[in-house]
């Protein structure tokens, strides 16, 4: 698979406002307590398998659906500028491999601005997984992540 030049065609965007300091929000993106509480889509449960947040580190998340099937989603971090963002590479076998994820926050008093981007390998395979869901499934994973931050001891 070739990549295609022009970026703003192989990248899908969702940004959200969190009611919620930057400091919250940083830490339930980078702490695994956390991150067990909201990743993955409604109903699934998430299981920190490794989490070694720093640059060149894994992480390894399982998520087992409803009928008790599970999946791996994992990645390396690539870059990490604390407060503002987290790139990493990803994997959520079998449905989505080889793509980036770009996890950017914005300081706005008692608020966070949000940008969520995924970058595909090529256009096609990222109109593929818009096709599959993409806006659905991470809209509501950071449905949840809105609602953890609000009761973060859930």
């Amino acid at each position: 698979m070739t990549k295609t030049s022009d970026i703003s065609k192989r990248t899908l965007t969702l940004k959200r406002t969190f009611n919620a300091p930057i400091s919250l929000v940083w830490e339930a993106w980078t702490q695994p307590q956390h991150i067990a509480q909201w990743w993955g889509p409604k109903g699934m449960e998430t299981r920190v398998i490794e989490h070694n947040f720093e640059v060149g580190g894994q992480w390894k998340y399982a998520m087992t659906m409803p009928d008790g099937k599970e999946f791996i989603a994992e990645g390396v971090y690539s870059e990490i500028v604390a407060l503002e963002k987290i790139i990493s590479s990803a994997d959520f076998k079998p449905m989505t491999e080889g793509v980036e994820i770009q996890a950017l926050f914005q300081e706005d008093g008692d608020k966070t601005h949000f940008t969520f981007n995924c970058v595909h390998a090529t256009e096609e395979y990222c109109k593929q997984q818009e096709q599959m869901g993409f806006y659905n499934g991470w809209g509501s994973v950071f449905e949840r992540l809105a609602a953890h931050l609000n009761d973060p001891e859930d």
